[in-house]
């Protein structure tokens, strides 16, 4: 038990980093770490922890944004606007945000693993229930309590990898796990989509909570127990003093920041993208409209790929590209040509996965303790965006179109260019 204790405290901190406080001045060397803790690309634990990972991802996203591709249907069944059909989209990621925190503080006291299933699990099962709401009131409030189940998944997947993988392999692991949410967000979209176009917004919810719970099952049978988490005793006052810690690191504000502004952004376009495709002038039926999201499936290979690419060329270069893409796709979505807006799209899931990949993987390093926590407040971060900005997005587009729409997002994505630079100057003596 001494052992594993001692192999604990020092797999938390980096190898080789000098970290440097606002102004750069300050700075301080941490030990280094051995090089053969943690699964390696290779190991069957390897294998089994990302595929765990990957399916967690896929459970949490179809949960999260199956709402999404059937907004219309709900807008029209319950007679509300654009903005109010969003909220059962932006009532899951912004309760999910408020508990995410206490999520990842309650893995540091019953484990990783224990926290992702109960959350998985109960996630799964409110999702069953969705599509008996009677009114849009309880399939908000219902769906809210749903985000607030699934935060245990998110608030503990990055910190669980970050502990049990290698960290010279991290940025590939964390890449699949990324990975797995693209696809389930992508297959929440398609399920939710096919069916509505043989039923009604229920059935699409239902068949939807029963592809969830399914990869509920094979996170369940494959996820590894941990061997390097040490349990901490958990109260208010030591999560404060972790949180303030990681708000004191600059380059960690500014990753958080990114998260926020990305995700802002992808919800922001994504929910009111089926609103415009099924408009004049493209009069998408929703069956197609519903295809248009294995847009996913870019995000899929460069939120895998940016990993690997940042891991030999660096972070903040492949961080910055990937941002510029996402800006670039976005600015082609106000065509009016129907291929035009779609090779945008492309470019815009890709460029948004690739950056969240490598924002999300950069704060696992750059936390030399209580990951959990700076996991959680990335994450924090990231689903507030999701859910004030998506939300702002319907009003904006109900105020002015597309073109009024594309011009309220490129403001956060030029933002998240700027933020970029300054994370970049910031980390550029910290671990790439």
């Amino acid at each position: 038990m001494h052992l594993k204790h001692e192999e604990t405290k020092i797999h938390t901190f980096p190898d080789r980093s000098r970290v440097g406080d606002a102004e750069g001045v300050t700075t301080r060397t941490l030990p280094e770490l051995p090089v053969n803790l943690g699964y390696r690309r290779g190991d069957a634990g390897y294998r089994r922890i990302t595929a765990a990972l990957f399916a967690a991802g896929m459970t949490t996203f179809v949960a999260m944004y199956c709402a999404q591709a059937v907004l219309p249907a709900i807008a029209g069944d319950f007679s509300v606007s654009p903005a109010a059909s969003a909220l059962t989209v932006s009532a899951t990621t912004g309760l999910l945000a408020l508990a995410i925190i206490p999520a990842s503080v309650l893995s540091e006291r019953f484990g990783r693993t224990t926290v992702m299933t109960v959350s998985a699990v109960a996630s799964a099962l409110i999702g069953l229930v969705l599509p008996l709401s009677p009114s849009m009131g309880v399939l908000v409030v219902l769906r809210a309590l749903q985000g607030v189940a699934l935060a245990g998944v998110p608030a503990t997947a990055m910190a669980y990898l970050a502990e049990e993988v290698d960290r010279r392999h991290l940025g590939a692991a964390m890449g699949r796990y990324i990975a797995g949410t693209t696809i389930g967000g992508l297959a929440g979209r398609l399920v939710a989509s096919f069916t509505l176009d043989l039923g009604t917004w229920r059935w699409a919810l239902e068949v939807a909570a029963l592809v969830a719970l399914a990869f509920t099952v094979v996170f369940v049978r494959l996820a590894p127990a941990s061997r390097y988490f040490s349990q901490q005793s958990i109260g208010l006052r030591a999560t404060s003093r972790a949180i303030a810690q990681h708000l004191r690191t600059p380059a960690l504000l500014g990753l958080f920041a990114t998260g926020l502004l990305l995700m802002g952004s992808f919800v922001s376009l994504y929910n009111m993208l089926g609103f415009r495709l099924s408009a004049a002038p493209f009069n998408l039926p929703d069956a197609v409209v519903g295809v248009i999201f294995l847009m996913y499936l870019s995000g899929t290979v460069t939120a895998a790929v940016a990993g690997r690419v940042a891991e030999r060329f660096g972070r903040a270069g492949v961080l910055l590209v990937s941002e510029a893409v996402t800006l670039g796709g976005l600015l082609l979505t106000a065509s009016s040509s129907l291929s035009v807006v779609l090779v945008g799209v492309l470019l815009f899931t890709a460029g948004f996965f690739a950056a969240h990949a490598i924002a999300s993987g950069w704060v696992g390093l750059l936390a030399r303790e209580h990951r959990a926590e700076a996991s959680s407040l990335y994450l924090f971060a990231y689903y507030v965006g999701s859910s004030v900005l998506g939300a702002c997005a319907g009003l904006a587009f109900s105020r002015g179109g597309w073109g009024v729409e594309v011009a309220y997002i490129a403001v956060f994505l030029v933002a998240a260019l700027v933020v970029g630079v300054a994370v970049a100057r910031l980390a550029r003596r910290t671990v790439r």
